[in-house]
């Protein structure tokens, strides 16, 4: 005789009404590549295409490494020179603030080397 435990039987008779059948990623095999400790949420963030929100410095640091894609829809020069001078502040403002945390390190965008980029990626000639 067989003793099964409440969480068996439960387990049986989902499976006898089909309760399994059809689950996303049915017969493919598990990703076991990732054995840290939040491997669920990393791949819920990947599989979902989730943004995480970052606290103020890292927020910050992330603006200014995508400021290139945050002007890319600019029309006039103007335009991505407001963006980065908005972003700039921003991060002055940071620095302004006394720290609640660690010190982290945020790089003022060079506004002119991304207006010249943005004139590259556009074919614009100066505009001076």
């Amino acid at each position: 005789m067989r003793f099964e435990s409440w969480a068996d039987r439960q387990v049986r008779e989902a499976m006898e009404r089909g309760a399994f059948d059809y689950l996303p990623g049915a017969g493919r095999p598990l990703d076991l590549r990732d054995t840290s400790e939040d491997w669920w949420i990393r791949a819920k963030i990947k599989r979902e295409n989730l943004e995480i929100a970052l606290p103020g410095p890292l927020a910050l640091r992330r603006e200014v490494e995508r400021i290139a894609e945050a002007v890319a829809d600019a029309r006039t020069e103007t335009e991505v020179r407001e963006r980065c001078d908005d972003l700039n502040a921003r991060v002055r403002e940071h620095y302004a603030r006394p720290a609640t945390g660690p010190a982290l390190v945020v790089r003022l965008v060079d506004v002119d080397a991304e207006v010249a980029r943005w004139r590259a990626r556009r074919s614009v000639p100066p505009s001076d």
